[in-house]
């Protein structure tokens, strides 16, 4: 009993830790499926609605329901990807070629570390994140650790010793330097404001979401938002700018010659950035778990209340998700040359002059509020 009473301070992040993993790859899987049913809805189809698990899937009322939203659907296809033959090429490089998968999807899990999803209120009153670890740099370590997915899109793109692969990794490479500046300099204006002179909140992504309890900084940093979601689009490889796989001249890109389970992990790295993006968004710009700009957070102290925090937290995150389909399916591809256009000639400049402008005005602030 000693023993784990000694232990329970080292074992408790563990278990949350594995919770969150298990929460954060359930979602990446019922993303797939949103991805599917969305679509269908788009394109006028039914999309998934055939999968049945046996006992469960003929209830007469709950299993026809569960059947007809597709909600088996991503247990067939994780089990499909499972225990598909498994297919190597021999002219590959193999170790670099089971390593890449795993590149591809550990920086989305590595950074969900320091992502706060909702609050609770302490013993003494205070409003406190949950968070695996909260720390003044979080953003930091999410844009560091994120941009090594990238690594994982390269190192199939070269092990898979395939033309196709071969410029579908280098066209990721070439996306991720043009618009990772653009994204950088849209969020600097997020944290000067959040850290300015006078400020009781500092750089970490839980006093960012306290300092828009009055304003959502969508509202007031419209340009700052536009150009963090575009290039956000542009660092999840989602379309309009999915060069580094566009199936319509490069056949499948970094992944044409994987199959079965190590397919499966690009399929899933792929929904797990865009959720992690989602949800760096709704904190930096949709207020995080605050319910409206002239409502703040209604949500009371107590486990119900950190219940509906998290709740509304997801809300967004759902939303911002959905956005991400309805752009796939909505606007047509880019041509390469018009994706490095925009990084570097509109996104760019927008994105200096945005971040001046912002450092004028709290200098102005910081002058006349002395």
């Amino acid at each position: 009993m000693e023993i784990l009473e000694a232990s329970l301070p080292y074992l408790m992040p563990v278990v949350y830790a594995v919770a969150m993993i298990s929460v954060f790859m359930g979602l990446c899987s019922y993303s797939v499926l949103a991805e599917r049913k969305v679509s269908s809805w788009i394109q006028g189809r039914v999309g998934p609605n055939r999968t049945r698990v046996p006992l469960i899937g003929h209830i007469p009322i709950l299993g026809n329901l569960m059947t007809g939203l597709g909600l088996f659907q991503p247990v067939a296809d994780g089990l499909k990807f499972l225990f598909k033959e498994e297919i190597v090429p021999g002219h590959v490089n193999k170790a670099y070629y089971y390593l890449a998968p795993i590149v591809a999807l550990a920086p989305a899990l590595t950074t969900m570390v320091v992502l706060p999803f909702g609050r609770y209120v302490d013993a003494d009153g205070i409003t406190q994140p949950l968070v695996l670890a909260n720390v003044d740099v979080g953003m930091l370590i999410i844009l560091g650790i994120s941009s090594l997915g990238v690594y994982g899109i390269v190192l199939a793109g070269w092990a898979s010793n395939s033309k196709y692969p071969f410029l579908g990794g280098v066209r990721a490479s070439a996306q991720m330097i043009s618009y990772e500046l653009a994204m950088g300099l849209a969020i600097l204006p997020v944290f000067l404001w959040s850290a300015a002179p006078g400020s009781e909140y500092g750089m970490n992504l839980f006093g960012v979401v306290q300092s828009q309890q009055s304003a959502w900084l969508i509202i007031w940093q419209p340009l700052s938002a536009l150009i963090f979601l575009v290039a956000l689009f542009a660092e999840t490889n989602r379309l309009p700018f999915d060069m580094a796989e566009s199936e319509t001249d490069l056949v499948g890109g970094f992944h044409t010659e994987y199959g079965c389970f190590k397919f499966g992990l690009f399929f899933v790295a792929e929904y797990a950035h865009v959720i992690m993006g989602s949800s760096i968004f709704v904190l930096l710009f949709l207020g995080g778990w605050n319910f409206l700009p002239w409502l703040a957070d209604p949500w009371g102290a107590g486990l119900f209340g950190t219940l509906l925090s998290v709740g509304w937290f997801m809300a967004k995150v759902f939303f911002m998700i959905f956005f991400f389909i309805w752009m796939r399916w909505t606007l047509p591809r880019f041509r390469y040359d018009q994706v490095m256009s925009l990084g570097w000639k509109i996104l760019l400049p927008l994105a200096v002059g945005n971040l001046v402008f912002n450092t004028i005005l709290i200098a102005l602030y910081d002058t006349f509020t002395r």
